[in-house]
Parts: C-alpha cells; sequence; structure tokens
C-alpha cells in the first residue's frame, strides 16, 4: 500500500482546495512516506476472523503466539488497518492483534448493533488470536469510540484482562454531554474513480493531519468498489440509526476490573483539559495518563512514533509494577 512516490516530493502539507479533502491534491498518487512508515507497513501479518453472533468479525495479527497479548482497538467507522504502522513496533515483544468491528472495514454487517455485541467481538478476537494464551493477562489498547466499547468490556470482563489503555475516548463531565456518532444514516456516497474517492477522505472529528501518507494508507483501506461501477466506503452507515450506547461511561470507567491508562493528544478537541480533569477525578487520580504534544484526536496519526513511544514506556512500567488504584 506504501508504493512509489513517482516524482511527488512537498515540504508542506498542500493546501487544501474547497470541494475535496487533504488527498485531493495528489489525485490519486501516493503520497511521499518516510522509511519507517513503508518499513512498517510492510511487515507480514496473519489475517484471521471469527463468527460473533452471525456475522464475520475480521482481524489482523503480528509477532509470537504464546507471548503476551496486546489487542488494538479502532474507533468510529475505521478498521484493523489503523494499527499496521503502529503493531509491528510491539511484535517483537507482543502477540498483537488488531479487530475491525462489524459494520466497519472488512467485517461483516449486521441488521442492528449494539455496545454489548462489539464488547463479545473483542473478548472473541483476543481469543481467536491467542491473547491469552501468553504468561500474563492481556492488554487492551483501544482509540476514540473503540475505548468507550473497551470500557464495558473492562466492567465486564476486566478480570480477564491485564490492563486498558484508552486513547483519546472522553468521559464528558455532566455539563460537557457528548454527542455521539451522527445517527442519520445516508447511504455512503460513490465515486468514479479511486482518485475522487481518495480526495473527499476526511477525518472525523475534522482536523488537519500533516502526515498525510498515513491518511492515505488507511483511506485505501477505507474504501471497496462499489456493486456496479466506482468507489464507495466499506462502513455501514446504518450503525448508528438505532444504536444504544447503554452505560454511562464515567461509571464503567470507575467500575474497571483490571489497570487503566489514558493517553490522550494534547491538542484534541474532544479531550480538553477539563475532561482530561474530570477523568483522573473519576479514578483517584491513581492512573497514568499521558498527553501526546502536536497531537489532536488521531493521536496515531498525528504523531505516530511519540504514541509508539509512549505507549512502549507504558507497557514497560507495567511489567514491573503493582497497580494501586482505590477507586
Amino acid at each position: 500500500m506504501s508504493g512509489e512516490n513517482r516524482g511527488i516530493v512537498r515540504d508542506q502539507p498542500p493546501e487544501i482546495p474547497s470541494e475535496g479533502g487533504p488527498l485531493a491534491p495528489f489525485h490519486g498518487e501516493v503520497p511521499p512516506a518516510p522509511d519507517w512508515f513503508r518499513k512498517a507497513v510492510a511487515t507480514p501479518y496473519e489475517t484471521g476472523s471469527v463468527t460473533v453472533k452471525g456475522a464475520n468479525v475480521t482481524y489482523q495479527r503480528w509477532g509470537r503466539r504464546g507471548a503476551p497479548g496486546l489487542l488494538l482497538v479502532h474507533g468510529n467507522g475505521a478498521h484493523a488497518h489503523w494499527w499496521d504502522f503502529i503493531a509491528p513496533y510491539f511484535a517483537s515483544r507482543y502477540n498483537v492483534a488488531a479487530i475491525t468491528f462489524s459494520g466497519m472495514g472488512d467485517s461483516d454487517q449486521r441488521e442492528k448493533y449494539n455496545m454489548e455485541t462489539f464488547v463479545e467481538e473483542e473478548v472473541a478476537v483476543a481469543e481467536a488470536a491467542g491473547l491469552f494464551d501468553g504468561p500474563t493477562k492481556p492488554i487492551i489498547v483501544a482509540h476514540s469510540f473503540g475505548g468507550f466499547v473497551t470500557l464495558v468490556t473492562g466492567a465486564k470482563y476486566g478480570e480477564r484482562f491485564e490492563g486498558m489503555v484508552i486513547v483519546d475516548s472522553p468521559v464528558n463531565p455532566p455539563e460537557r454531554p457528548h454527542r455521539g456518532p451522527d445517527r442519520k444514516g445516508r447511504p455512503n456516497r460513490v465515486y468514479p474513480d479511486l482518485a475522487g474517492a481518495l480526495g473527499r477522505f476526511r477525518l472525523a472529528p475534522p482536523q488537519q493531519c500533516e502526515n498525510l501518507y498515513a491518511m492515505d494508507y488507511i483511506a485505501r483501506w477505507s474504501l471497496k468498489r462499489a456493486d456496479g461501477e466506482g468507489w464507495t466506503w466499506k462502513f455501514d452507515p446504518l450503525i448508528w440509526t438505532h444504536f444504544d450506547p447503554g452505560r454511562d461511561p464515567g461509571e464503567l470507567l470507575k467500575s474497571a476490573r483490571c489497570r487503566v491508562a489514558i493517553i490522550r493528544g494534547e491538542d484534541s478537541s474532544l479531550m480538553p483539559d477539563d475532561v482530561g480533569d474530570y477523568m483522573r477525578q473519576l479514578l483517584g487520580h491513581q492512573v497514568p495518563f499521558i498527553s501526546i504534544p502536536h497531537a489532536e484526536h488521531h493521536v496515531m496519526l498525528d504523531q505516530p512514533l511519540a504514541f509508539i513511544a509512549a505507549l512502549r514506556t507504558l507497557l514497560a512500567e507495567w511489567d514491573h509494577s503493582d497497580p494501586h488504584r482505590t477507586v
């Protein structure tokens, strides 16, 4: 997926035209990418799937079975390939798996979706990928919407996991209600060609991202051939039309039955200081709370190497310490 640069060299992100997204100026060409990224996404991985409540749920796996387990969980409308340039940096130490929730990526779509089913998908993929077969309990690292799913997993199945790292999943104070995803369920648009589809790719919530090579990579994995002609998005636009988010995320955060750590983008529009302070308060100021500088909500896209370094440090500390959380 990294492809050839074919002569495109830019010192600054290209100007975003009003009619398109940040990839539009490349007209379907692959943006230049650094060596570390190209090597990471070229790292071989195993693909697998597991059936959960009648739907086929896909995953990718890196590393050695029997090593400590690490489950990587994506956000709303995303897929496991968001972790393709992160997971290889943990494969020498962990048995790493990245899930694609039903209704997203290459997993099957459902007639109805709910939080409990997404939780069962997390556990089923962890089992299928052998994450429970290591010498220690597995750890979940979950971004955005995946973090809310993981809060339920931690409350329901936390004793099966060593810990969960919640990445920019805001648990808002009562005076700042969470809006949640769009429930209108508009059909996904069909684009006549791949270049046109890539040119419309944007992050949600909206933000700039200098690492266009990473955006291009995940955008290509987010698209599929439409019925007939053209290209369209893989995610099911009807997921949220009748979705019940379930329990209050603040109560779930406090009731986690495993270790907890929080990572946020320091410039995230979803996790400003007041939200972070509220989450620390809920956890009794007893857990690691890490802010990644110059990162917005999509932390692994904005500052991938800083994110990798922070997560490696956190996991190494967890290897040699005991939890002290009292809430």
